[in-house]
């Protein structure tokens, strides 16, 4: 009883009393039926607009039909198979993993699972977290309407007109997923996404026979009621998520009024949702231009939203506060930094759900650099390389500058170090949390290579899965710094909770004739009595080598030091790490199997080397071998 009530205190002083309260009003608000009130199943049909003053008035997008793209079209292969796996009723999940749908899938089965949600249930009386249903991320990934990207890239590259199919599959989520019934009406982040891939897709088939008077009223009449239930649900992802959630709902509801205008709603609902945006990038990328949830995958997300906030504001001749300007630019600098510029991909660092919002080359999701250059472009007017995705907003004719710096780059508000030595980086996170963290990783090391990614992250893999995997990738021993006696840093609580947040941490990197050297320091390990963890790394210049020294304090007589390395298996033979204890004697390695996610729900053989020993210090060795 009294650890519940120290944990309780934690997350108070934590989360703050505002969240706490928020939480406790909302639960009890959803119990006693007050959302069903306030967001109605049965609405009344609205109309704002007829089609044909829509298509002869269009708000200004990024592009007035598919007609008018400034973009070369060229025969993709790869955009046929996918298609007509999409029209076979498979499609592509978290960027990844395909699942067989079936030509007639209804919305609501977990194809994971084979749960079937009741779509009579209001979307406040729907569980997102059961056994029994499985991971409801699920059910909302073909909901979110991304493959449409697919889609019309395919129609556009291999001159094959899919208006028909298209608006058959927005026609059939309409009719099969009552406004405010059923899961997928449970995020408003999810309702968000969908309402800005339906608009890119009108835009594109705006001239097309299969876009008719009778449909467009339909589709407008779903997006005024699935945009009145992300603002009336919105403090929701502002104080009780308060991550990239919050980014695109209140995006969504800026750009509802310069999208859909005629809404009368609109207008208050942009003007608010304008100011909130601006809050939430304020908040939410520190002023180093780090991101609040410690991920890469979703500070691309925010980068991605933040593409499409800036370019239609600029289309509309509008402005945002300079702190959005200021924060965009700082998110490049740090992703940049954190880029590896051979591969293009970055860490899989934090929290990863496979999330690509708006696919718009086919790249891989883990390659970053047209997502960045789209936020360079809309910005600047600059890219590091020309890509696809640029003609899709509109821009053209863009200058590349591919300079690219090496050396120390430090970002200490979130407390990342890195040293980039031509195509050699070395990556360390080093930071005390402010805001909720998703993992128990201080201290990580990742080492890159020639595009190779040699000591690694293992991942996140699911969100909704069983204690013992979920402990796994988002604790410490699936991530390459240091336990005691197995423990986390932190001690988790449920689902992404973790008390005892790390609260002091301090790291620097200086640079010497042949060698750079980090040292961080943080306090952690306080469920089982207060530690504090001290690694050095240094790095020597022109070799692919790395000395490492790990120090806890104090180290109890019934203690354990467990280091760990989770190592790419596919280059196991290209590395060698040695261990030796505080007197010099070398240490015994562990070797396990174990798994590797860098997409959502699916993972891979890594192996995990580790070393233990009783006295206080580990002196390790890595060399990468030639």
């Amino acid at each position: 009883m009294l650890n519940k009530l120290k944990r309780l205190i934690d997350l108070f002083k934590n989360m703050g009393m505002r969240y706490v309260a928020f939480r406790v009003h909302y639960m009890v608000s959803s119990k006693l039926g007050f959302h069903k009130s306030k967001f109605p199943t049965s609405p009344d049909s609205k109309t704002f607009i007829t089609f044909e003053d829509w298509r002869n008035n269009t708000p200004i997008f990024f592009f007035d039909g598919k007609e008018n793209i400034p973009l070369t079209a060229k025969e993709s292969e790869a955009l046929k198979i996918r298609f007509r796996e999409n029209k076979q009723g498979t499609f592509t999940f978290f960027s990844s993993k395909k699942h067989d749908l079936g030509a007639t899938y209804n919305w609501i089965v977990n194809p994971s699972t084979g749960y079937k949600y009741d779509i009579t249930k209001h979307w406040s009386d729907i569980e997102d977290l059961s056994s029994e249903a499985g991971d409801i991320k699920y059910v909302w990934e073909k909901a979110r309407f991304s493959y449409l990207y697919d889609i019309i890239r395919h129609d556009y590259h291999n001159d094959s007109d899919q208006a028909a199919f298209v608006f058959s599959e927005i026609d059939n989520f309409i009719k099969s997923n009552p406004i405010n019934l059923g899961p997928n009406y449970k995020c408003s982040q999810e309702i968000s996404l969908r309402i800005l891939n339906w608009t890119f897709a009108l835009y594109y088939y705006k001239n097309s026979e299969f876009l008719t008077p009778e449909r467009f009223d339909s589709i407008m009449n779903s997006i005024y009621w699935q945009l009145h239930h992300v603002y009336n649900n919105i403090n929701f992802s502002r104080i009780a998520v308060r991550n990239n959630h919050a980014i695109t709902e209140t995006l969504m509801l800026y750009i509802s009024g310069l999208l859909f205008p005629f809404i009368p709603e609109t207008k208050k609902w942009s003007r608010q949702g304008k100011k909130w945006f601006e809050q939430e990038v304020n908040y939410q990328i520190y002023d180093d231009g780090t991101f609040l949830q410690f991920s890469m995958n979703y500070h691309r997300v925010a980068v991605q939203l933040l593409t499409w906030g800036i370019r239609l504001s600029q289309l509309h001749n509008d402005t945002f506060t300079k702190a959005v300007y200021e924060k965009a630019k700082k998110s490049l600098d740090f992703l940049e930094a954190s880029q590896d510029p051979v591969s293009k991909q970055l860490p899989n660092y934090g929290s990863n759900d496979g999330a690509l919002f708006f696919k718009l080359t086919d790249d891989d999701y883990r390659d970053y650099q047209s997502q960045l250059d789209d936020l360079r472009a809309v910005l600047g007017g600059t890219v590091r390389q020309n890509s696809e995705s640029q003609c899709w907003y509109g821009l053209q004719n863009l200058k590349v500058d591919s300079t690219r710096k090496d050396g120390i780059f430090s970002f200490r508000e979130s407390g990342y170090d890195i040293i980039q030595e031509e195509d050699v980086k070395t990556f360390l996170r080093c930071g005390s949390y402010k805001d909720r963290p998703f993992q128990a990783d201080n201290l990580h090391l990742d080492l890159w290579a020639n595009g190779i990614n040699y000591i690694w992250d293992v991942g996140s893999y699911l969100y909704n899965t069983d204690e013992k995997t979920v402990n796994y990738f988002v604790g410490t021993p699936g991530h390459n710094t240091v336990s005691v006696n197995g423990e986390n840093q932190m001690l988790k609580g449920n689902r992404f909770i973790w008390y005892n947040w790390i609260k002091e941490a301090q790291s620097s990197v200086t640079e010497e004739e042949d060698r750079y050297i980090f040292k961080g320091t943080i306090q952690a390990f306080k469920h089982i009595g207060k530690r504090q963890h001290t690694r050095t790394v240094t790095k020597f210049k022109g070799k692919l080598e790395w000395h490492i020294e790990d120090e806890i304090s104090p180290l109890k007589e019934e203690d354990t030091m467990i280091q760990y390395w989770n190592v790419n298996p596919i280059v196991a033979d290209k590395i060698a790490v040695k261990a030796f204890d505080d007197k010099n004697k070398e240490l015994i390695a562990k070797e396990d199997t174990l798994w590797y996610s860098v997409y959502y729900g699916v993972k891979t053989p890594s192996i995990r080397t580790s070393f233990e020993t009783t006295a206080p210090k580990i002196k390790t060795i890595i060399t990468i071998l030639t």
